[in-house]
């Protein structure tokens, strides 16, 4: 993975004319926080990770968002962070011009402090065995992709979180079901708009 990626600047060229300097306003404060992060595209946006994912930013029809991993963990002194995302898809709020965002140093002081979250690159210490008892057949595995993108989501994540087990089991068969990335980010974006509603997989037969 590159500090920089070819896909991030395609995405913001064929966003529209007022989206495109504010993400390139936010990548470059991104890289000045630190040249450890790294690009890469996640779900058809740019994502930004330091240790696993750090940010990322979003464009749409008539605005842009800007959120964080686990924005709810990290220190808010300014009060500019919307821990619950909503139709903004971050945490900034709806970024429809620059003035729209924080001042540059306030915006680089909150990535560094997401950087400093992730901790040290040292691994914790390894516990002792323990005897593992084995898990009913009824627990299922959450994809990794799928974690990662309802932790950008929480109104989403907190829905998915209350569906029954056989209910989560239809929506991941749906995306393990793919034949191609295209058509299961494709899966996941139409996903993530639905379980923010709150609406099942078969809601529409219901």
């Amino acid at each position: 993975m590159e500090q920089y990626d070819d896909r991030v600047d395609a995405y913001i060229a064929k966003s529209a004319d007022f989206a495109r300097p504010i993400l390139t306003h936010l990548r470059g404060l991104v890289h000045r926080a630190s040249p450890e992060i790294m690009e890469t595209m996640k779900w058809s946006a740019p994502f930004f990770e330091y240790k696993g994912i750090l940010c990322h930013m979003m464009a749409f029809k008539q605005h842009c968002g800007f959120g964080f991993w686990k924005a709810d963990t990290l220190p808010d002194p300014h009060q500019i962070l919307q821990t619950e995302a909503g139709e903004s898809a971050g945490n900034l709020g709806r970024l429809t011009t620059l003035a729209d965002l924080p001042e540059d140093d306030i915006l680089i002081w909150y990535i560094q402090q997401a950087m400093a979250q992730k901790g040290p690159a040292t691994k914790a210490p390894s516990k002792p065995a323990v005897k593992k008892v084995a898990a009913p057949a009824a627990v299922l595995d959450t994809p990794q992709y799928f974690v990662e993108l309802l932790d950008s989501a929480p109104d989403a994540k907190a829905y998915f979180e209350k569906f029954s087990p056989s209910q989560k089991k239809e929506y991941i068969t749906w995306f393990e079901d793919a034949k191609s990335d295209a058509t299961r980010d494709k899966r996941l974006q139409t996903a993530l708009e639905w379980i923010g509603e709150g609406k099942t997989r078969h809601w529409k037969y219901k």
